[in-house]
């Protein structure tokens, strides 16, 4: 697929009219702790704010949980080595995990594409998973599903569909990604990140882990009460990374085009993964690129993802070739009637 959408031309914005519209669109937003941070063109504007005391830490040097919107820092990271020649979208993840094993045929023609564009035939998370994680629903659901267990849950799965047939958002998907590109390397995933995306954008206020007391946001139910930081077991490469918002702009300056940056070998990946790969739903309507989710809007198309946690939320959106982009984040759990993501995509496809 090429994407052939062309934005119309924008009238530049200052940065006070986008400072009273990062202050409008947080008055829809319930949470302890909100940031709001758009770039444009590399010109920045943070907007903080929420209903509990601001810490020692200002918000948006905080680190917070990104959840599933944690899967585009896997989708450059797969896009990088297969630019290195190092894998190929085409590999069998089972071939790489577990040479010779016997496993289902419709596993065996799993690819690392399937696992990254939710095409696997695999379910949202795996079977086993859930009566370990329901008693603890609320505090650790992943804590208890060890990265071996994933593997193993992978090597003998039977997928609903034939790979490649059908669309299945699936976390359990993209943590057997993570864990194959680890085998394939020789690399730990984390070390792995660090090496092929972190350093090299310069996101030093990006981990996987938990950082230093006082240098992570709290999370919270939406009743208010504290949660406990997340921890996501063997599905780290699905939902583990942590950032502060100002780091979640220099991931997506990255991506929107017009920023030189410091290591040029990252411009075909980050071009690779901006490019429609497929599309789903009634009428084929629904449009993704390796990672992200891709609409098409009046000022050209957007490409984001969310993400949520037990008490955080998080969304990273931009449109290629225009200079913006969109970083939010939240401190309470999302509800059937919350306005996070919404109020953050607006700010993303309303405004020019």
């Amino acid at each position: 697929m090429t994407d052939t959408t062309a934005a119309p031309v924008a009238a530049p914005v200052s940065p006070a009219a986008t400072a009273r519209a990062l202050a409008e669109a947080a008055r829809a937003v319930d949470a302890p702790d909100l940031v709001l941070a758009v770039s444009r063109n590399g010109v920045r504007t943070v907007h903080t704010g929420g209903s509990a005391e601001p810490g020692p830490v200002p918000r948006e040097l905080m680190a917070y949980e990104l959840g599933s919107a944690s899967k585009p820092y896997a989708g450059l990271l797969l896009a990088r080595l297969v630019a290195q020649g190092r894998v190929r979208y085409e590999d069998r993840a089972a071939d790489l995990l577990a040479p010779g094993f016997p496993v289902h045929p419709a596993v065996r023609r799993i690819t690392l594409r399937h696992l990254l564009t939710h095409t696997s035939g695999l379910p949202g998370l795996p079977a086993d998973f859930y009566p370990q994680a329901v008693p603890r629903w609320s505090t650790d659901p992943y804590g208890g599903y060890p990265a071996d267990r994933v593997v193993r849950a992978f090597l003998r799965a039977r997928p609903r569909h034939r790979p490649g047939t059908r669309w299945h958002y699936s976390n359990f998907a993209v943590s057997v990604l993570g864990h194959t590109l680890a085998a394939a390397t020789g690399t730990p995933w984390e070390v792995l990140l660090h090496q092929q995306v972190l350093a090299p954008l310069g996101l030093d206020a990006t981990r996987v882990r938990p950082g230093p007391d006082g240098t992570d946001a709290l999370g919270h139910r939406r009743d208010g009460t504290p949660v406990p930081a997340l921890d996501t077991g063997g599905f780290t490469a699905a939902g583990a990374v942590r950032a502060t918002p100002l780091d979640l702009l220099t991931f997506l300056e990255a991506h929107v085009g017009g920023a030189e940056l410091t290591d040029p070998s990252l411009a075909g990946p980050l071009a690779e993964v901006r490019r429609p790969v497929l599309r789903r739903g009634w009428r084929h309507a629904h449009t993704h690129t390796l990672t992200w989710f891709h609409h098409p809007t009046p000022y050209g198309p957007v490409l984001f993802h969310a993400g949520a946690t037990l008490g955080q939320q998080a969304f990273l959106g931009f449109r290629p070739g225009t200079g913006l982009a969109v970083a939010a984040t939240a401190t309470r759990r999302v509800h059937r009637a919350d306005t996070f993501v919404a109020t953050a995509y607006g700010l993303l496809t309303e405004t020019r």
